[in-house]
């Protein structure tokens, strides 16, 4: 029983976990996500849909996350499941699970709700599992997301064993800025990604020009009918 639980203690610290944001309606959100992905041990920050950015809140974390980018859901939620990540949705619903009962089984993608309306029905579905936060108070129907996000990752950090930051003095050693966006406040992406996106932009193009002409004949033909009339 020894041996089983101190192979089960070796395998979590090979565990890691990332964040998921998809479409966030408040932008300056996801400088304070970032603060606290790098205070407890998050490896990266996915962005879906819109790649742009406001660090505000950061306090310069956002220099130590790695960043990655998916225009689709499906598509973040393939590349997690190709690195054999969990997708848990932090969301209140009748299948989620108490945080603090730690549900957790691998490394982990934590999906936040929308401040507003949260998950979304399409990104429900590709949620392995749901967690809730419990609350004691009657306040409030609910938590901020960044305050959520913390919680939660807390709670995986502790899961998983990972190793307490050395401190100095009444604060926590800060490591020398390994990464830089090569533009602020935006996430790159690789050629691929950035190839899909030109094509979806020509397409957009097009299908505008294609709307303004439909418009101008209509307009024409308004006039003739109007002339014969």
């Amino acid at each position: 029983m020894a041996e089983a639980e101190a192979e089960d203690e070796q395998n979590k610290q090979c565990f890691s976990s990332t964040v998921m944001v998809h479409n966030i309606a408040k932008r300056h959100n996801v400088g304070t996500l970032a603060r606290t992905a790098t205070a407890l041990g998050v490896t990266e920050l996915v962005l879906v849909g819109r790649r742009d950015f406001n660090a505000f809140g950061s306090h310069g974390s956002a220099s130590h996350l790695a960043f990655r980018h998916f225009h689709s859901l499906s598509d973040a939620a393939l590349h997690l499941k190709s690195q054999d990540f969990d997708i848990c949705g932090v969301e209140i619903a009748d299948q989620s699970l108490p945080v603090n009962e730690h549900p957790f089984r691998r490394s982990t993608a934590f999906l936040l709700g929308n401040e507003v309306w949260g998950l979304r029905v399409t990104e429900s579905e590709i949620c392995d599992f749901f967690v809730y936060i419990p609350q004691y108070g009657s306040g409030t129907a609910s938590l901020n997301v960044t305050v959520a996000a913390s919680i939660v990752l807390h709670h995986f950090g502790v899961w998983a064993g990972f190793p307490e930051r050395t401190r100095d003095g009444n604060k926590f050693i800060v490591a020398e800025k390994p990464l830089k966006q090569a533009r602020r406040n935006y996430c790159v992406e690789n050629a691929e990604s950035i190839i899909e996106e030109l094509k979806g932009n020509r397409e957009a193009e097009l299908a505008y020009h294609i709307f303004k002409e439909n418009v101008r004949a209509h307009s024409l033909l308004s006039v003739f009918f109007t002339e014969q009339g």
